[in-house]
């Protein structure tokens, strides 16, 4: 049930000591028979202005403690965990959303339908009328059953221990993603001056999944570099801020005329681009340069420049326009840069090719990650609508992935196309809960150790 360990690092508090020492010593002179009057005088004198020296003396400042060593890190590991749940959700679900789901199935089984698991279930899908809901909704109920999504967090532990688990939940988090709509035009000029880039020749995709199956899915991004006597070598790519206009040249695929529309169209993965003359392209996430993604909202949260509340992708984007010097700046602070290529427009009401390569459902398309939820399979997600804060619970469609989209419960909604819908998807930063519906007689590990 292990599909996928992530390591974090917490440092337990030391304590320092220290020690002091105090020697003192007292001298005396053996003293004449005569002078032994004079003698007792002189002492009681001097141990009298000793003791009173004694107490009038300034205690000696303590020794400053030394400062803390570093404590051991402690490694945890996040799981993944599957309970079996009731399908009574489905059951009450409004109809509206049981019928919007349908064609996101069906996209998906156009994908699923040549693997085993899949195959009986997605055939099945044919005989079923789409606008007739209770057929829809006993089509669910009846061909699959339902897995409620867990987080299991434990700790590490030496070898031949047992690790400690520090606690299981049942809730994630989920945001919204959008297709937008930016203005450029095929060669640069005054006003299109921001460049989208195809992939670089020189950027190296590494699969080492037929040498290390543990890895399947997972690819290494770099570039070869000659060190002469050395030989030749792999390195990492170059990152954001590394990725000068000269290294770029020739790369480009279309300009646009906003650097921050530029920016949020690589979180976003994909979008269209309006011509000068009327036409419209759509563009695609073609690869990335294999550096992590780092929010910038989570960087001017961590500068006190705005407040959690503050940093939806409006309030970022808000931010950037009064503080146009620092934008650059701020940008390379995400290592993360995404390449484009261009896709055919296809249906103008239907969303970009996903992850699945079938295309996107606005509403019921999730990006997952497919470590731990099955690309394809239906999920039912209970979380807050983003505009009105309203309970919103419906039946979903795994067709999608993310850079930043990282955990069992971890879920990016695609609201779709234009301004409405990046309203939603800014806004979307929500707790969430998510069941995985399965083909009866399987389990969602079965599905995901059959995953090509």
């Amino acid at each position: 049930m292990v599909h996928q360990m992530m390591n974090t690092n917490s440092a337990s508090a030391s304590s320092a000591s220290s020690k002091m020492s105090h020697t003192g010593r007292v001298a005396a002179r053996m003293r004449r028979p005569r002078d032994c009057k004079k003698a007792a005088r002189l002492t009681l004198s001097a141990a009298f202005v000793l003791l009173l020296a004694a107490c009038q003396t300034t205690p000696p400042k303590p020794t400053p403690p030394s400062p803390p060593t570093a404590a051991p890190q402690i490694k945890t590991t996040t799981l993944g965990r599957y309970a079996p749940a009731t399908l009574d959700p489905l059951r009450t679900l409004p109809d509206a959303d049981v019928l919007g789901a349908w064609p996101a199935w069906l996209a998906s089984c156009r994908a699923l339908a040549r693997r085993e698991a899949w195959r009986s279930v997605c055939a099945d899908s044919a005989a079923v009328d789409p606008i007739d809901v209770q057929a829809v909704r006993r089509f669910f109920t009846q061909r699959f059953d339902a897995w409620q999504l867990l987080v299991e967090t434990r700790e590490g532990a030496p070898t031949g221990n047992e690790p400690r688990v520090l606690g299981v939940t049942d809730r994630g988090r989920i945001t919204g993603y959008y297709e937008p709509l930016l203005l450029g035009s095929r060669n640069r000029d005054a006003r299109f001056a921001v460049p989208l880039h195809r992939t670089p020749d020189d950027l190296l995709t590494i699969d080492l999944a037929s040498l290390y199956p543990e890895l399947a899915g997972k690819r290494l991004r770099g570039r070869l570099v000659d060190d002469g006597a050395k030989g030749k070598r792999v390195v990492p790519y170059f990152a954001r801020n590394e990725l000068t206009p000269d290294r770029l040249a020739g790369r480009e695929l279309v300009w646009v005329d906003d650097a921050i529309e530029a920016f949020f169209l690589q979180i976003q993965g994909s979008g269209r681009v309006q011509l000068p003359d009327g036409s419209t392209i759509r563009v695609g996430y073609a690869d990335t340069n294999g550096h992590p993604y780092r929010s910038i909202g989570h960087v001017l949260i961590e500068r006190g420049e705005l407040s959690f509340e503050q940093a939806s992708m409006q309030g970022i984007q808000a931010w950037a326009r009064a503080n146009p010097r620092r934008l650059d700046e701020l940008l390379n602070q995400n290592p993360s840069y995404v390449f484009f290529r261009e896709l055919p427009v296809g249906d103008p009401n239907a969303g970009p090719v996903g992850a699945l390569n079938v295309p996107l459902t606005p509403g019921y398309s999730v990006a997952v990650d497919q470590q731990f939820v099955p690309l394809g399979a239906p999920v039912f997600i209970a979380t807050l609508h983003p505009s009105t804060g309203a309970p919103l619970q419906r039946l979903v469609l795994a067709q999608d992935t993310g850079g930043a989209i990282r955990g069992p419960i971890r879920f990016d909604l695609f609201w779709g196309f234009g301004k409405t819908a990046g309203e939603h998807a800014g806004r979307q930063r929500h707790d969430v809960r998510g069941w995985v519906l399965v083909p009866k007689g399987l389990r969602p590990e079965d599905l995901l150790a059959s995953r090509p």
